[in-house]
Parts: structure tokens; C-alpha cells; sequence
């Protein structure tokens, strides 16, 4: 899955770990379209590092753990530190997308963000469920720093988690949630944006879905 040269690349930047992380996958016997793919690469990226431990899970066969994670979908990768902060990526990690997998394992081993401290004073104000997610490609170019803002403030709130899904192995959402581009981003169901926006706009959305879920209006 992963060329030489890039290896000794990701080598590299998986010294900055500070603990271990599991990486845990979900597929399954007779494995979808992108299974494969994705159980090779998470082991490909385990022998990179010590601190790097891959596991893999039948989606059929290991129903307890799909619970346990909330996963409702394959292939599905749950990034887990000491803490499960709710972060998953949906589908395989490939092209530009690969960036965040590995920003999302440094990040998870540390337990702390680059997020400014105003966002993280923001972030602590919540008290309410939020779920993030982030449809991606492989193709685009701005969709690495969507995923990685909405994995952040994973991170830091313990009310928020974050799905990436790669659009095209899930056309079944992107009908749902009418998707016509990325990266595009859907909180609690009812309130989207597009774009590759900084931190703050995040809360401003989060801000509107958490009012919508207690409207009227919505419910």
C-alpha cells in the first residue's frame, strides 16, 4: 500500500507519539468494496511504529465491539488513545487523506491540540452531545484541514465526536445529506457548511445545531 520512500517518511513524523494509540479496524470475512485496502494500510502504518497498535474486528462476527465504538459502517478505522475521544474515519484513508489519519494518530497519542486557547475555552462551554462529520475525497486538496479541525476539537471537548467519510464509498449519505462537494460538513443532522473553515466557524455552527436541538421549530 505504501511506497518505501513514504514509509521512512511517516517513520518520522510518528516519532512525535507521546503514547500509543490503537488503531481499530472493522471489516469483515467476505470484505467490501475498500476493506481490504484499508486492514493493509492500518498494518502497514502498525510496523511503522512501536506505539502503534493495530486491531482488527469483524463487523458481523464482533457485534459487541461495534456497539462499543458506535460503529454502523464499514471499512471503519476508531482512533484510540488512552482516552476514545469519537474519532473514526470511514473508508480508506488514501490520497490527500492519508494526511489526516497520521495528523489524527500524533494528535490522539498526545491528548492535546495546537487549537488556540480562546477556541479552548469555547470548547469547554459545551455541554450538550455533537456530532461532527466531514465528507472528504482522496482528490481534494482543502478537505486535510476540514478532518483535522472537527478530529481537534474531538480532542479537546468530551461532548463532541468526529466522523471523516470518504464521499464515494458511502453514496448512500451523500444522497442523504445532498452532497455536491468537499470537504462538507454536517453537525447533529441538521446543520451543515462547506469549506475548509478555521476553528471558529465550527462553533458558530455547533452553536446553531445545539439552539436548533432545542427549538420547537425542529423538533
Amino acid at each position: 500500500m505504501l511506497p518505501p520512500a513514504e514509509k521512512e517518511h511517516l517513520k518520522k513524523h510518528f516519532e512525535e507519539m507521546v503514547g500509543d494509540v490503537e488503531l481499530i479496524v472493522f471489516t469483515q470475512e467476505l470484505e467490501c468494496q475498500f476493506c481490504k485496502e484499508t486492514r493493509e494500510l492500518v498494518l502497514e502504518l502498525g510496523a511503522l511504529s512501536p506505539k502503534i497498535k493495530p486491531k482488527i474486528y469483524d463487523f458481523v462476527l464482533n457485534g459487541d465491539e461495534d456497539i462499543k465504538y458506535n460503529i454502523k459502517k464499514i471499512p471503519a478505522i476508531a482512533i484510540v488513545g488512552s482516552s476514545d475521544y469519537g474519532i473514526r474515519y470511514y473508508g480508506v484513508p488514501a490520497g490527500y487523506e492519508l494526511s489526516v489519519l497520521v495528523a489524527g494518530v500524533i494528535e490522539v497519542s498526545k491528548g492535546v491540540t495546537s487549537l488556540p486557547d480562546t477556541v479552548k475555552k469555547r470548547l469547554a462551554e459545551i455541554k450538550k452531545p455533537v456530532h461532527i462529520q466531514v465528507f472528504v475525497s482522496p482528490t481534494c486538496p482543502y478537505c486535510p484541514a476540514a478532518a483535522r479541525t472537527a478530529y481537534q476539537l474531538a480532542i479537546e471537548s468530551e461532548f463532541i465526536r468526529a466522523d471523516v467519510i470518504e464521499m464515494t464509498e458511502f453514496p448512500h449519505l451523500v444522497q442523504r445529506y445532498g452532497i455536491m462537494g468537499t470537504p462538507h460538513i454536517i453537525i447533529n443532522e441538521d446543520t451543515s457548511f462547506v469549506g475548509a473553515q478555521p476553528p471558529e466557524v465550527f462553533l458558530e455552527q455547533i452553536g446553531i445545531a445545539l439552539r436548533r436541538d432545542f427549538n420547537p421549530m425542529y423538533s
